[in-house]
């Protein structure tokens, strides 16, 4: 198993640091049937696969085994924009790669510097990534990662245009949903929630990003019991989670 190097990943504000911890911490809570987690929003920018990455790193650094596996195959940018390298200068096979061809799963797989985190970032975008979401080979890789990490975060793409989503979310144990602060409207989201219903992928939880506080910098809220009330409206949300806003 090869070692990626992430080499952009600056510093988060404190408020954004502790509502990420606390979303780990609240994760904890869900019980040992809860592995492979789904991170997905409802449209592009936000801000899912930031959340995904950075939940990953948390429960990573305090020796929870953990893997980050980047299914968005259309448009993925994680690579470049965290910088990521292998030492040696190969090439990173990432998703799609082990996806389509008879590899290794285990060896396909990447190390990072972070000792209980495990990568697979996906290098090469395909234009129709169906095919290879649909095929068996898609769940022989998820069940390798659950029988060997605790926790599987997934950086989906966005549930509002491809059926990609939904796929992957009938594999998964839950759903959090990212939402964007003043720009995902209230129906967009109870699509979403029905899309992930539909998929037989419990909702873990929602996440509210980039919400500007009365004071102006970052805040965090918490959206608890079974219905929660904000500027969109009332969704459903079985647990408890916080996140702040983004820088």
């Amino acid at each position: 198993m090869h070692t990626i190097t992430i080499q952009n990943n600056p510093d988060l504000p404190y408020a954004v640091e502790e509502a990420l911890n606390r979303l780990r911490i609240n994760i904890s809570f869900l019980g040992k049937d809860v592995r492979k987690i789904m991170v997905v929003s409802t449209t592009p920018n936000e801000g899912k696969s930031f959340v995904a990455m950075q939940l990953w790193m948390q429960m990573a650094k305090t020796g929870t085994k953990s893997i980050l596996i980047d299914a968005d195959l259309r448009k993925s940018i994680m690579t470049e924009k965290y910088g990521m390298s292998i030492e040696s200068g190969e090439r990173i096979n990432g998703t799609s790669y082990v996806l389509a061809n008879e590899v290794p799963i285990g060896e396909s797989l990447f190390h990072t510097q972070i000792k209980d985190g495990d990568i697979l970032p996906n290098s090469d975008n395909v234009i129709n990534p169906s095919m290879l979401l649909e095929n068996r080979r898609f769940e022989e890789l998820l069940e390798y990662t659950e029988s060997n990490y605790r926790y599987t975060f997934i950086d989906s793409p966005p549930l509002d245009l491809v059926s990609d989503g939904e796929r992957i979310g009938s594999l998964c144990d839950g759903a959090i949903l990212v939402v964007r602060g003043g720009v995902t409207s209230k129906s967009m989201v109870k699509h979403s929630v029905m899309q992930l219903e539909r998929a037989g992928c419990p909702m873990l939880g929602i996440i509210l990003n980039r919400v500007e506080g009365s004071k102006g910098g970052y805040y965090y809220k918490k959206y608890g019991g079974k219905y929660y009330g904000s500027h969109y409206g009332k969704y459903y949300s079985s647990e408890s989670y916080y996140y702040g806003k983004k820088k």
